[in-house]
């Protein structure tokens, strides 16, 4: 069995592979508006057969002791993570339910935000795969209040080093991220001088 650092070393590398882009001309827009060199799309990573393994794995590591029953986060970063989290957490014997947090509410049905079996005053965990502002984390933590559930900590894959963690910890007490831009950064240079 592999160490949880070895899994995040051999998450980053798949992540380096799958999902990062660098380019100076020109630069990528990002979600926020901003221009950056780099562009983390986690898609290719988070639905990846290994890259969710490990994912889940890591994270089940993070909240397994927390008391934390379901997590989820914006739908479409935060779904395959909160899948990937509940799929080894059962066989591991403590399930933690996912959920998906809306975008848009629906105009029909339960016109809910909140979608799963979660209901008011469950300990959850808010999912991200990148922050940047926290813009998006933030409605995801807004959304789950105004649905009732208690939200524990916010776990994100990777954190882009541009103030989203501050910006979260003004709504929650504790974040996690897997990963780090140095982290990667350091990474991509260590494989470029193979």
């Amino acid at each position: 069995m592999m160490s949880i650092e070895k899994m995040k070393e051999r998450l980053g590398e798949i992540i380096l592979e799958k999902s990062f882009k660098y380019s100076e001309n020109p630069p990528f827009t990002l979600a926020s508006g901003r221009q950056s060199y780099y562009y983390f799309n986690c898609k290719p990573t988070t639905l990846d057969p290994e890259g969710m393994n490990l994912i889940g794995a890591i994270i089940f590591d993070l909240v397994k002791d927390t008391g934390i029953t379901a997590a989820g986060g914006l739908t479409l970063g935060a779904d395959p993570i909160a899948n990937a989290l509940a799929v080894i957490s059962y066989q591991k014997g403590k399930p933690i339910k996912s959920f998906i947090v809306r975008k848009d509410v629906k105009d029909h049905g339960t016109k809910s935000a909140i979608e799963g079996s979660v209901r008011p005053g469950e300990k959850v965990a808010i999912i991200d795969d990148v922050i940047t502002t926290g813009a998006s984390t933030i409605t995801a933590i807004e959304q789950a209040r105004k649905a009732g559930l208690d939200i524990e900590m916010v776990i994100s894959l990777i954190d882009r080093e541009e103030g989203g963690k501050e910006n979260i910890l003004k709504y929650v007490d504790q974040i996690q991220c897997v990963l780090t831009r140095t982290e990667i950064m350091k990474l991509r240079e260590k494989h470029s001088q193979r």
